[in-house]
């Protein structure tokens, strides 16, 4: 069985190939790639399939046997054209075979470790009946989903036998780098290891490196110390010279362990993440019953209240007709008076609150000034000292001050010397980290010639240095170049 690509016209239609027991070939497609799977349900002896590099690697060739063993089917595979791994990146280490199911589901099917001819092969057995072939580039051999690093997919050939029914169907592939999210590439282990170190060792460095830089200390130490001893194991081996097989063992115990961590620590974290959320959606409810309470008996308090001023303002309304008439209006006189009181009282109120916020804002204020102050000031004196390590720089009222020397140009010229390129190289390279900088280039000259010629002169020269500033990617418009001529030599 082998995976090919589909042709340009579209998904190639169902063929009569040599009939075999009716064995069924399915399209899979593979993210944006069409390949082939063979369903071996049905099929008994071996049949034979190719594999092709893909566009990663298309000097990649191989071949791939299957053969039907009383549930289980024989795979035996052969490459050609492998290239290192690490020509990927410094987290690839090795080769993975893997089983790709019509349903999406990759299965690892062993290691590709190319020697230096770049030929390798893998003899495995799986229970699977139904699935294409791919072979990735992985940091270790014991990942549990392929990478998106395809370099060889399998081709049914022309003398296969079964016939096609094509299924549409995706898996999902790591990008780049997924394996080592919170931890750099060029950090891994691998990276900088003596070139003789075995594979396999390298492998179960990295492995350890990724489990613990995906929070495995945390979430599965035991599995993680049990990685690290392994781990350790297969260094004691290497350091005491013992045979290839011993270290072999051992290492791959340590990725094996390694992987077992990386993929419980994630679990783990994903319960966690769940529970958090389950959490935040009991106390969402729980706060949602506790407003509408809150509704309900602020509904009936304010009920209440109403009936409790209507029952008063009848009352009010029996005793104005039962009393004399200046009874009513001292009645009137206390409501105004309390009316006028409520409402001094909340007009203070207001005009405290006021208050506060206007001195709240202004401390806040102050603050920012403060802390942008500084934050200027820092930045000038860190800028005061790389600049001085270029060029001689004094602080002054208008800013920092960079003197250039008077060898940057020939007399009467203004092309600069390739020192002088070399130094501004340097100015520039730290210009770059400070991009809302203004920079001012001032060109002088001495007495010697006229005043016309020295003022263009000069300004030609500032030219030249804005000019040459600009070139190695300091923002033109940040850059104001102005000549003094001899006025100010």
């Amino acid at each position: 069985m082998t995976f090919a690509r589909q042709s340009d016209s579209g998904q190639q239609p169902t063929s009569s190939v040599e009939p075999m027991d009716h064995t069924p070939v399915f399209h899979v497609n593979v993210v944006s790639r069409s390949t082939k799977a063979v369903n071996y349900r049905h099929h008994s002896g071996k049949t034979t399939l190719d594999l092709r590099g893909t566009e990663l690697m298309p000097e990649a060739k191989g071949h791939v046997s299957v053969e039907s063993r009383t549930g289980r089917l024989e795979i035996d595979a052969d490459v050609d054209g492998l290239k290192p791994a690490r020509t990927f990146g410094p987290e690839y280490l090795t080769y993975v075979l893997w089983a790709i199911t019509p349903e999406g589901r990759p299965s690892n099917l062993g290691e590709f470790n190319p020697r230096d001819d770049g030929k390798s092969s893998v003899k495995v057995s799986t229970d699977l009946q139904a699935f294409g072939l791919i072979v990735t580039a992985e940091p270790y051999f014991a990942v549990t989903q392929p990478s998106n690093i395809v370099v060889l997919e399998n081709v049914v050939r022309p003398n296969t036998k079964g016939w096609e029914e094509p299924i549409d169907t995706k898996f999902d592939l790591l990008e780049r780098g997924q394996y080592a999210l919170d931890l750099n590439p060029a950090q891994l282990p691998a990276t900088n290891a003596d070139p003789k170190t075995p594979s396999d060792l390298l492998e179960a460095r990295n492995a350890v490196a990724i489990a613990r830089a995906e929070g495995a200390d945390k979430y599965a130490p035991e599995v993680l110390a049990k990685a690290q001893d392994f781990l350790n194991r297969a260094e004691d081996y290497v350091a005491r010279k013992q045979s290839t097989k011993a270290i072999s063992t051992v290492a791959r115990g340590a990725v094996q362990s390694a992987e077992d961590a990386r993929i419980l620590t994630i679990r783990k974290r994903q319960q966690e993440q769940q529970e958090a959320e389950r959490r935040a959606m009991q106390e969402r409810e729980a706060q949602a019953r506790a407003q509408a309470e809150q509704s309900q008996q602020q509904e009936a308090a304010a009920k209440a209240q109403t009936e409790q001023e209507a029952r008063q303002r009848a009352q009010a309304e029996q005793d104005r007709l039962a009393a004399e008439q200046a009874k009513a209006d001292a009645e009137r006189a206390r409501q105004e008076a309390e009316v006028a009181k409520a409402a001094a009282v909340q007009q203070q109120q207001l005009a405290q609150n006021q208050a506060q916020q206007a001195q709240l804002t202004a401390q806040q204020a102050q603050q920012a000034r403060l802390q942008a102050e500084q934050e200027t000031q820092q930045t000038r004196e860190r800028l005061l000292q790389q600049l001085n390590q270029v060029l001689q720089t004094k602080e002054s009222a208008r800013g920092l001050i960079v003197d250039m020397p008077d060898v940057l140009f020939d007399t009467g010229k203004y092309t600069l010397k390739p020192g002088a390129r070399e130094r501004l190289a340097k100015v520039a390279g730290i210009l770059l980290a400070y991009p809302n900088l203004h920079v001012q280039v001032e060109g002088h000259t001495d007495s010697v010639g006229g005043a016309d010629f020295n003022q263009q002169l000069s300004q030609e020269r500032a030219d030249s240095v804005r000019g040459f500033l600009a070139a190695q990617g300091v923002r033109p418009d940040s850059i104001e170049a102005r000549g003094f001529g001899m006025t100010q030599p």
